[in-house]
């Protein structure tokens, strides 16, 4: 009990003797007042009947009092209870000024205190979820027991809907590197690395699992496919020069060291050496387009398109490139073209019209003539470059603007071809914001298709207007 109330119940008791005091002497001065007789009688009675008033009164005033109390304690026990469960908003209407008041004005503090830290604790567990959510590695927290205690979005949609909190990680994720690497981390408390190649089809993943100072472990798996695929081309991108410059470089060093060795006769020393001055063009063109590749996938580099037509273009890329198949007895024609404006660099857009036309005419000599042409399709205008010859297979129209990828190697190494034309071409389309495709049917020819983006401003209709493609094409 505190000192306030017990206070309050001491003074009440002062009150109820005083009062029992005052009924006391009344009652004596009347005894004085009667005889002797009566005196000691009356006193015995008085007493006794003024001992139950005073208790009569006592009690209800005490069980008042006590009520009172009982029912503020019940509230702080409820109030207690509803923190614990976790209603963090409960609060105790604190009345008064004795300890118990001071009591659940101290509470309801304390309440509001673990609101504010709960609110902060969370606000900062959202913080931490969506920045982990926003990562590219794809992050999973384990409990010593090894079950999921917490996974980001990313690792959510490697593993499916099999991953989530309080399920067994093994049942999760198959992969046996992850749970290897894992499985050292809770066990062996030591962070270990390692490749992950089966989480998902055609992907690969490396993994760092490292131990928590809290227990369990949090394994990170960071995908590197396409790290592993730019090294895989770059080693490809290797051998393939390195290739291509030993084939003229070892022709040129024989004949070279023949003539050297052996000084044949005036004749075979012309041919000779124009075979030498072949492999050495070769070269040439070789490393010319190895630099126009390495322009067109630089980041840096940059076209300079302006608005243009599309029928001059057309014209153009048959008036200075008609030279190159005067002597093959092929007919360079033109398929018709529109007159919309798209937006093109000139320099650029002879050079991929030189290659197709170019690469077409290696085909085109059973055909005997090449079409080129351009025809409106929706924002954008479709331009062809088309031959008659063999065609090409349908197996390789998806890899030939790949580097050094060839149909025929012996006939494309006998032309001089350097395997790196289309892909230099697909570069320039596409950083004019075009796209660029083939279809061919083996014995029908072969058509090579690019877009260019109309000129700003310039509207095109809804059914494009231009020349019909080579059927089945």
């Amino acid at each position: 009990m505190t000192p306030k109330v017990f206070t309050k119940l001491l003074g009440l008791f002062v009150l109820l003797l005083v009062f029992h005091t005052v009924v006391m002497e009344l009652i004596l001065r009347g005894m004085v007042e009667r005889s002797a007789a009566e005196t000691f009688h009356r006193l015995g009675r008085e007493a006794l009947l003024s001992g139950l008033i005073a208790l009569c009164v006592a009690l209800p005033v005490a069980a008042w009092i006590a009520s009172g109390i009982s029912r503020r304690l019940r509230r702080v026990i409820d109030f207690a209870r509803r923190i614990a469960d976790g209603d963090l908003s409960a609060r105790l209407s604190a009345t008064g000024d004795d300890e118990v008041s001071a009591m659940e004005a101290a509470l309801n503090q304390t309440a509001e205190r673990l609101g504010q830290s709960f609110a902060e604790i969370e606000h900062r567990r959202q913080e931490l979820a969506a920045m982990l959510d926003s990562m590219q590695e794809a992050v999973v927290a384990i409990t010593p027991e090894g079950y999921v205690r917490w996974s980001n979005a990313v690792m959510q949609r490697i593993a499916g809907t099999q991953i989530h909190a309080g399920r067994a990680l093994v049942h999760s994720i198959r992969d046996p590197d992850v749970l290897d690497c894992v499985r050292a981390a809770l066990d062996r408390g030591e962070v270990r690395f390692g490749r992950a190649s089966s989480m998902s089809p055609g992907r690969i993943f490396e993994i760092s699992a490292a131990p928590l100072p809290s227990g369990g472990a949090l394994a990170v798996l960071h995908d590197v496919t396409s790290i592993e695929a730019a090294e895989r081309s770059r080693r490809d991108f290797i051998a393939n020069v390195s290739h291509e410059l030993r084939t003229p470089l070892t022709s040129i060093q024989g004949y070279v060291e023949t003539l050297i060795e052996e000084p044949p006769a005036p004749g075979i020393s012309k041919e000779f050496l124009g075979v030498i001055l072949k492999n050495a063009s070769r070269m040439n063109r070789l490393t010319e387009d190895l630099l126009a590749l390495a322009s067109v996938e630089s980041p840096d580099y940059k076209v300079r398109p302006q608005p243009m037509r599309a029928s001059a273009l057309v014209e153009d890329a048959i008036e200075s490139l008609g030279g190159i198949v005067v002597d093959s007895g092929v007919e360079l024609e033109s398929a018709g073209a529109p007159d919309a404006l798209v937006m093109a660099d000139p320099d650029a857009l002879n050079q991929v019209f030189g290659n197709l036309i170019e690469n077409a005419l290696k085909y085109a000599s059973s055909g005997k003539r090449i079409r080129v042409g351009a025809r409106l399709l929706g924002p954008e205008v479709e331009f062809s470059v088309q031959d008659f010859g063999p065609g090409i297979a349908f197996e390789h129209l998806e890899r030939i603007f790949e580097r050094f990828y060839r149909v025929d190697k012996a006939r494309s190494r006998e032309s001089g071809g350097t395997g790196l034309g289309l892909a230099i071409i697909k570069h320039i389309v596409q950083a004019h914001g075009g796209r660029i495709w083939a279809r061919s049917e083996l014995g029908a020819g072969a058509a090579f298709y690019f877009t260019l983006p109309l000129a700003p401003g310039v509207s095109s209709p809804a059914e494009p207007n231009g020349p019909t493609h080579m059927a089945g094409l």
